[in-house]
This record gives C-alpha cells, structure tokens and sequence, in this order.
C-alpha cells in the first residue's frame, strides 16, 4: 500500500495488552495508571481476522507489543496463528525481557521469528530505579533463553537519556558482540512533541517521518496512522479492509504531537 506522499506501508504493529510487568519511570507515570478492562481489549480471534484482511492489502510485516506482549495469556497461540498467514514475512516482538526465561522456547516453537528486548542499562541498581520495580537478573536469564531457543538477529533496544545511562553505549555495544545481540539505540522522546526527540546521540530510532513504513493498532482496536498523532480509525469489523485503508490515506506527511495516549498504550 502507498500512502498520499508515495511511502510503502507494509509493516503492522499491534499493541496486544495495555498491561506491563515493569513501571518504567519515562514510560508509565508514578501514580499508576487506569487499565483497560478485558472486554475492552480485541481478542485473539479478532486480531487474527485483521491481520488476514491487512495482508490482502500489502501488509508483510508484523510486531506484537504492548504494555507487555508477554503478561497476555496464550500468546503462543497468536504466534502460531498469524504464521499460517501465507502473506507474512517477518512476524517480531518487543518485550521487557523479564518473562522470556519461560517462555523463549514456547515461543519459537510456535513459529515466532524475531525478538527485540528492551534493555536501558546492564546497572543492576539503576535498573531497578529505572524501572521502579525490575530485577535485572531475569532480563539477563531471558536473553540466554532467546540465545539457546536459537533466535537469530535479535536487538536491544536501549533508550538514550542524558546523565542517566549515556555512559553506558560502549558497555552495551560490548554486551551485544559477547552474546550476538544487536544493539538498537532509541534517542529519548515524549509523544507530547516530535521536536522532543533527544537527537544529542547517534541513534538507529525514530526513524525521520519520511522513512516511515508502519501504522498501529492499539489494544482496544483503533489503527492509529502516525506515533505523534492523536488521530485514530476505530475498526470496522464489517468492514475491515476499509478501515486499513482510511488508516493509511489519513498518514501524516509529518508527526505533531499526541496527547491521547502514551507509550505503555502504544508500545512504541
């Protein structure tokens, strides 16, 4: 599919939970937040449904994320489904890490092709203050997990802030060869504003609004055009194809800003 300024958008991100293991102190505020309630949230069977009407359309790329993709039950069921998808090239997912000791294998049994953990800092202390609540070890157990489960090219994404993990982008690039990761350096940025974007480092992501080749799909089922926007097509289940395409039509040369939702509900 061809969006109005002759961008190829091939690639689907769908935010599967709204819900997360970790309270990431730049992600989710202090005082919590107010969740979803499940009936709320797409099912299985209608995200199966949207994918299969999406690739008819050109869509060959898919990534699962959340909140935290791992804490929905069953995701592996999802897996397998959405590999039977003949259309699909690459199907990925973005975790926390936290939940793929357990889970690694299940997950690349069920066809799963790639992994992305999110990884700030290899600190054991500043890990948990990052994350108000994380234990460093179990990221680490999980990537030994994705290692021996036999995924390949799988990326740390590491979020750069400034005096907070800045000094640490050597020690993850030697982290990454030791375990044949790739690191995927995400300059900081609030959704509130595109010109938020830290661009003090070199960065592999956001990529520039002209490079972009994906929409989203929130949890609760809007497609969602642009990261920084606050426009948002609610799907139509009698008319899913339809739905897709306004999505793409409605794409944003260029991000602003979005107000409506934050990162834990987009996943990024």
């Amino acid at each position: 599919m061809l969006d109005r300024f002759n961008r190829e958008i091939y690639y689907l991100r769908i935010s599967i939970t709204d819900r997360c293991n970790l309270r990431c102190y730049y992600c989710m505020p202090e005082q919590g937040v107010k969740l979803l309630r499940h009936d709320q949230i797409l099912s299985y069977e209608q995200i199966i449904n949207i994918v299969k009407k999406a690739t008819k359309l050109g869509i060959k790329k898919i990534r699962f994320t959340g909140g935290e993709p791992l804490v929905r039950k069953g995701i592996s069921y999802l897996v397998k489904e959405i590999k039977r998808i003949d259309e699909i090239d690459e199907l990925t997912l973005t975790t926390n890490g936290v939940l793929l000791e357990d889970m690694a294998f299940e997950l690349k049994n069920a066809g799963l092709d790639r992994i992305n953990i999110s990884l700030d800092t290899l600190d054991h202390e500043k890990y948990k203050k990052m994350t108000r609540i994380g234990d460093i070890r179990r990221v680490f157990r999980g990537i030994d997990a994705v290692i021996k489960a036999g995924f390949k090219g799988t990326k740390l994404n590491m979020v750069l802030m400034p005096e907070i993990n800045d000094d640490e982008v050597e020690d993850m690039k030697e982290f990454c060869v030791k375990k044949g990761l790739v690191l995927q350096r995400i300059n900081h940025y609030s959704l509130n504003s595109l010109t938020s974007i830290n661009r003090l480092y070199e960065a592999e992501r956001p990529l520039p609004c002209s490079f972009c080749n994906r929409i989203r799909l929130t949890a609760n089922g809007n497609f969602k055009p642009c990261l920084f926007s606050d426009l948002e097509i609610p799907v139509d289940f009698n008319n899913i194809s339809e739905s897709i395409k306004k999505a793409v039509i409605n794409k944003p040369a260029n991000g602003t800003h979005c107000f409506k939702r934050q990162n834990w509900q987009i996943g990024g």
